[in-house]
């Protein structure tokens, strides 16, 4: 007897449909697992029997063999368990094998038959959609995930036998009901504004124009002078994410197993990992090549904290990934593709003890550890930050004595009015989501300056040693600084305050 139904594995981000074929015939009892199955899947041979035995219904005394096609694309995981087992059923006459024929079907069994969570249900769900696929069997507790998708009839099962009751007719299971994505945004308030940052007029106006324009910023400065509240306060001034940002976004989590209980990341991601991050967990890998860091950080902020105590080879390779907006992972069975445009934030002192270049407080590094020390970033990292800011330490004195700083909702509505602007005009550009997008090709195009405009950078761009990379991306700045004063044309003060972030340059690396 012959039985099909189908499942999903994942490429990337993106559902890959299996069809999984059972076949039950006279033989010795044998239970074979065929089409490139991982470990995982050959172990579901003994999960799938003893599920099957502990819900009380029949597993079959012949030989089974399990086809999961096609056969040349590896399939990892336990999410198969659930339709071998139906599958298996079906041949028996327990469930009716044209009704699981076009259904699909995922889960992993634990042993007395309850379903356990899957990664990946998102992205398996959109695809399933794009097929054309009518009805899903799920496990409840990966339901939130689906809710946002709609034209596909999601079933979320809890037990082995509750699907078997729902697919013979005897008691069937309520679909999901869609829910908008408006409905999911829940607006509360952020734990980190800058109201409560007290001076930093300089560096908080640097990270409006950052965020203005998705722009990747080094923060420089003393201990204590605020550089990782600012970093946090970031998020709270970020535009909100789009439906299909969001999508994204959460087909990454879905992917790492990393989901929110909402279902869907409604906020953008803020990812702050220790500088003692491998490169696998920064940029992603292992075994099944799950997405880093970096991808997590899609969408949204990546901030590094005491950037220069990371190790040379992780920042190395953030490299890549900044400049494509992607990340490919390969391995011998496969190749992985994960979307990767963060807003890159760094932090770091300005040496070994903190306070080179302070006034109120002696450095006690030699010059050769403060030369050491900052050589750990190197300069084709350096020329990837668009924006290269100095912090200063407040005075005690001026700390109690100044008023609460403007708060982040007035922050973040100049923010969105300049990304307004963007989203018009690269409206005809899908790969453009923001200034720091920004190719050299369409730098012409979209970047139009005055003669003055031109003039300044250019001669400053010879007293300052700008790199090429540093030339377009002071002109990326320049774009989002005449974005939010409303301007079209790019114009000489515009310039001068984009040239102020590679300011700093001179005192520590040249």
């Amino acid at each position: 007897m012959l039985s099909t139904t189908l499942s999903y594995g994942l490429i990337g981000i993106d559902g890959l449909q299996i069809t999984v074929e059972v076949n039950v015939s006279n033989g010795l009892p044998l239970f074979e697992i065929v089409g490139l199955p991982d470990a995982a899947v050959k172990e579901s041979r003994e999960r799938i029997r003893a599920a099957i035995k502990n819900c009380n219904l029949p597993f079959p005394d012949d030989r089974i063999t399990v086809n999961l096609a096609p056969a040349d694309i590896k399939k990892e995981g336990p999410a198969y368990d659930l339709p071998i087992a139906i599958a298996i059923l079906a041949c028996q006459r327990r469930v009716n094998p044209n009704v699981i024929r076009n259904m699909a079907i995922l889960g992993e069994l634990a042993l007395d038959g309850s379903l356990r969570s899957v990664r990946g249900v998102l992205p398996m769900a959109i695809s399933a959609h794009d097929h054309g696929v009518e009805s899903m069997i799920l496990p409840k507790v990966n339901a939130p995930e689906v809710m946002c998708v709609s034209g596909v009839n999601f079933y979320p099962a809890e037990t082995l036998s509750d699907v078997v009751k729902h697919l013979s007719g005897e008691k069937p299971i309520a679909p999901i009901q869609t829910v908008e994505f408006s409905s999911m945004i829940q607006k509360r308030e952020h734990a980190f504004d800058f109201k409560f940052v007290k001076g930093q007029r300089s560096a908080k106006r640097a990270l409006e124009i950052a965020a203005a324009g998705g722009h990747n910023v080094l923060m420089v400065g003393p201990p204590g002078s605020g550089k990782t509240l600012m970093a946090r306060c970031v998020p709270s001034i970020l535009p909100d994410m789009s439906f299909e940002e969001a999508l994204v976004a959460t087909r990454i989590h879905s992917v790492a197993g990393s989901m929110p209980e909402s279902g869907l990341l409604t906020e953008r991601p803020f990812r702050s990992p220790h500088h003692t991050a491998s490169h696998v967990s920064l940029v992603g890998g292992g075994i099944h090549a799950v997405p880093g860091e970096i991808s997590k950080a899609h969408n949204g902020v990546l901030f590094l904290d005491e950037l220069p105590e990371y190790r040379r080879d992780v920042l190395e390779a953030l490299r890549q990934p900044m400049e494509d907006g992607f990340v490919t992972i390969t391995r011998v069975s496969a190749q992985s593709t994960y979307p990767s445009e963060f807003m890159l934030i760094c932090s770091m002192n300005p040496c070994p003890c903190g306070h080179f270049g302070s006034k109120t407080h002696e450095c006690r590094c030699s010059p050769n550890d403060i030369k050491r020390y900052l050589s750990r970033i190197s300069g084709p990292l350096l020329d990837r930050i668009d924006m290269h800011i100095e912090v200063e330490s407040i005075p005690a004195e001026r700390l109690s004595d100044e008023l609460e700083s403007e708060p982040s909702k007035d922050i973040h509505e100049r923010v969105e009015n300049a990304r307004s602007i963007q989203r018009k005009r690269y409206i005809n550009t899908p790969s453009l989501a923001c200034n720091a997008r920004l190719s050299a090709q369409t730098l012409q195009r979209f970047c139009p300056m005055d003669k003055e405009a031109k003039e300044m950078l250019n001669l400053a761009t010879q007293s300052m040693g700008l790199s090429n990379r540093a030339y377009t991306r002071v002109i990326k700045v320049a774009r989002t600084i005449a974005d939010l004063a409303g301007e079209n044309k790019i114009t000489a003060a515009h310039i001068a305050e984009a040239l102020q972030y590679r300011a700093i340059d001179d005192k520590y690396w040249h």
